[in-house]
């Protein structure tokens, strides 16, 4: 059971929920929440006893954060998966950088003896080559090039040089599936949002999601008390891109592969939704987890399954469908009519 808890990257859903988690745990003596800026009025007070130090982890500085509060454990929850408006330049920044000194300071210090960091499925990539289920031991076929996932990439490849420099430190890192939810907002969330959703024509891909909820109960399990490695996380079973979309109550609008970059531009200069080159791959592809390691070794089986987490994202946000499905019916059972006369 940790004692002094630092937590990166409060101010956004993850890393602010799982500090109120802990904060609420009386067997945890002191939790520290890192950001660069202030969490929200509301997230503050969830936090409760969470100490707020604003702070940048690209600054050497955060060492002095560590040894000065005696932390013991840190989890590295504030990677990012979009560029935001301060461009792809501060975001790889924040990922990488951060990343590298944060994993500095706690070399240094001797009294770390737990590092958890999320990272992501998006490790793996997403192409026409990709086997069924990708486990944890498998290279992706397309090594990712650029955005969140090569950030990813070189973030693990930092984490495991960390690991074998500090053999004594139990790291754990979490590679979650596309997180879901009616309690957070992401670039997938946002993209069920939408009253006419784009797709690739001739591409139907496989979805497997994780309840946001999910995610913050492994993070916390990963925390306390919880057998080091690699994990993947997510939710049992998959969706197809088509179910999703009709279960959301949403219109698809196939799109051919060619006109994919004018209308990821356009939405990106709506502020709807931020398309980035990898996020369409993987509305070309999709991707598939293998959690078997997750049940058996960690110990963790995800409440919600992907149908059931996206259902609740649906619910939650009670996203009502762009046409009428009684309308719908009147319609088939017209067409229906017409049939059985002209026959």
């Amino acid at each position: 059971m940790p004692n002094v808890v630092l937590v990166t990257g409060v101010s956004r859903f993850l890393g602010g929920q799982l500090a109120a988690r802990l904060a609420a745990n009386p067997a945890v003596e002191r939790v520290l929440g890192v950001d660069t800026v202030q969490p929200g009025r509301d997230l503050l007070r969830r936090m409760g006893r969470t100490e707020f130090v604003r702070a940048d982890i690209r600054n050497p500085l955060i060492a002095k954060v560590i040894t000065a509060a005696r932390v013991d454990t840190v989890v590295h929850a504030s990677v990012n998966s979009h560029s935001g408006p301060d461009g792809r330049a501060t975001m790889k920044e924040m990922n990488v950088i951060g990343t590298m000194q944060l994993l500095a300071a706690c070399q240094k210090s001797p009294l770390v003896r737990r590092m958890v960091v999320r990272s992501t499925s998006a490790v793996y990539g997403s192409s026409p080559r990709d086997p069924a289920v990708f486990t944890e031991d498998m290279e992706p076929r397309d090594l990712p090039s650029s955005g969140y996932s090569k950030d990813a990439v070189e973030i693990e490849g930092y984490v495991r040089g960390f690991g074998r420099r500090r053999p004594d430190v139990d790291v754990t890192t979490l590679r979650f599936s596309n997180l879901i939810g009616p309690r957070i907002d992401a670039v997938l969330t946002r993209y069920f949002e939408l009253p006419v959703v784009p797709t690739v024509f001739g591409f139907d891909a496989r979805l497997q999601l994780l309840h946001s909820e999910d995610a913050l109960a492994v993070l916390e399990r990963a925390t306390l008390d919880a057998p080091p490695g690699v994990y993947n996380v997510a939710g049992a079973g998959v969706l197809m891109l088509s179910q999703a979309i009709r279960r959301a109550g949403r219109l698809p609008m196939p799109v051919p592969r060619s006109a994919l970059s004018p209308v990821s531009r356009f939405f990106r200069s709506t502020r709807l939704v931020d398309f980035s080159p990898e996020q369409l791959r993987y509305l070309n592809f999709g991707r598939v987890l293998d959690t078997t390691r997750l049940r058996e070794r960690f110990g963790f089986t995800p409440r919600w399954t992907t149908q059931q987490a996206f259902d609740d994202f649906v619910h939650g946000r009670d996203l009502r469908p762009v046409i009428d499905p009684e309308r719908i019916r009147e319609v088939e059972r017209g067409v229906g009519n017409l049939i059985a006369r002209l026959r």
